[in-house]
């Protein structure tokens, strides 16, 4: 049994990620028309899993929806908010998603998997410092007087 969601937490973490917070009731999240709004923004609501575990839906409103929901879900999967965002449980509309709690296996297999990513990165940065160093031992060393005779 996973850990509770509460709609207020998701709700803090999307309002200080910049995303404007809809205040619309339950009856006007289910309707299914997430185009009709005005702005872009977003509307949180409880969920009960089949195991009894409260959980939360984020559901995106405006004429981008679409892309307010991409944003939604970088936002919570990211390592300081420890979210896991899916789409697939039922009663839950093309413009909304499921937010539980990450496990720490999925929050390890993601920061291997940005390590993964960033590899290459710092492997070039180590070799650019290592050659800044040392150029800058070998200038030391020639103003002291000392360049080397090969």
């Amino acid at each position: 049994m996973s850990r509770s969601t509460r709609p207020h937490t998701i709700a803090k973490h999307l309002t200080s990620g910049g995303f404007t917070r809809l205040d619309l009731s339950e009856a006007e999240q289910q309707e299914g028309r997430p185009g009709r709004y005005e702005h872009d923004g977003f509307a949180v609501r409880n969920y009960t899993a089949e195991d009894g575990t409260v959980l939360t839906v984020a559901g995106a409103y405006g004429p981008d929806w679409f892309m307010t929901l991409a944003q939604i879900r970088f936002r919570l999967e990211q390592p300081y908010v420890k979210c896991t965002v899916t789409d697939d449980a039922p009663g839950v509309g093309d413009h909304e998603v499921l937010v539980r709690w990450a496990t720490s296996t999925e929050l390890r297999a993601r920061r291997q998997a940005q390590a993964a990513r960033q590899a290459p990165l710092v492997a070039m940065l180590r070799r650019q410092e290592a050659a800044a160093k040392a150029a800058e031992e070998r200038q030391a060393l020639e103003d002291a007087g000392q360049a080397g005779l090969w």
